[in-house]
């Protein structure tokens, strides 16, 4: 299922909520479809379920909820990705930062997804048709490795390892601040925030179970460079334990704190380990740290 959140701009005028819809989504959806989803109760008033002649005003949070269809097209796209390895099972990218991992809404071009099918006809469909090959994501603005299924019983057994926590992630991640201990961990259950949806937070009653190790690599003047290996796989995970743990993410618009030396959260998967899913070997994958984080590494120092 799919979330769309929108809260009405200044200004706005109390238009009903169905034309404002058909307005703001209008690259995306018909108004067909957008009468379709408010009758079927799948958009949401400041919490409340909708009607077509609710008036909006400014600030009113809307909330859209949707699925994308499995048999909708995605299309291939000849996008620049860069493989670090291939076989007839599994494909090992290095993904940049800025671009999403499968589309969805407001992305339904320039993803991963479209890059890999104009690279290979050949990727699991288990997800579903929308989501080709993809066994685990990154967030938009994280760069760095990610294994592709190209095949569904390569998808289901890299899937249990997982799920399982037999994978090994490690990320490298500068942190304001100068982290005392040279390890960590935090424990602390995560859940999407009530009040904004796209935003994961600490939640002690419901939330779900998430473990993150972090290990001190370098120490700045005011910044370090941590080593973060999650254990658990839940959303933004990293990003929010760290400002839970007071050392807030460099270039982190969301859960960070703003840097004017990278404009994204300086946060990359840098090693990936997991067993081959038909030869049974244990591979392990590393990338080098992207030119944004390397050149904010050598400001810092």
């Amino acid at each position: 299922m799919e979330r769309k959140e929108i809260t009405v701009p200044p200004e706005t005028p109390a238009f009903r909520l169905d034309y404002f819809l058909a307005k703001e989504l209008k690259t995306v959806f018909s108004r067909t479809k957008i009468k379709q989803l408010i009758d079927g109760g799948m958009v949401e008033l400041n919490g409340a379920i909708a009607k077509a002649h609710s008036r909006v005003k400014p600030g009113d949070r809307i909330s859209v909820r949707f699925e994308l269809k499995a048999d909708e097209p995605v299309g291939a796209e000849e996008i620049p990705i860069e493989i670090v390895y291939e076989d007839e099972d599994i494909i090992v990218v290095n993904k940049r930062a800025g671009m999403v991992v499968h589309p969805g809404c407001g992305n339904p071009k320039g993803t991963l997804v479209n890059a890999l099918l104009h690279h290979t006809k050949s990727l699991s469909v288990l997800s579903d048709r929308v989501r080709p090959g993809i066994v685990h994501r990154l967030d938009k603005d994280t760069s760095g490795l990610l294994v592709i299924a190209q095949n569904d019983l390569a998808h289901r057994l890299l899937a249990d390892q997982f799920k399982y926590h037999q994978v090994d992630k490690r990320y490298w991640v500068v942190v304001k601040g100068i982290v005392q201990h040279d390890e960590l961990r935090s424990d602390e259950p995560l859940g999407r925030s009530r009040a904004n949806r796209k935003k994961v937070v600490i939640r002690h009653h419901g939330g779900k179970p998430s473990v993150t190790h972090f290990r001190v690599l370098k120490r700045f003047k005011g910044a370090t460079l941590l080593e973060a290996r999650p254990q658990t796989g839940r959303t933004h995970q990293i990003r929010v334990h760290l400002r839970n743990l007071g050392y807030p993410v460099l270039g982190d618009s969301v859960y960070g704190v703003a840097s004017p030396h990278i404009n994204r959260q300086a946060l990359h998967a840098k090693e990936l380990g997991f067993t081959h899913p038909k030869t049974k070997k244990k591979l392990v994958f590393k990338s080098d740290l992207p030119d944004d984080m390397a050149s904010l590494l050598k400001y810092l120092e």
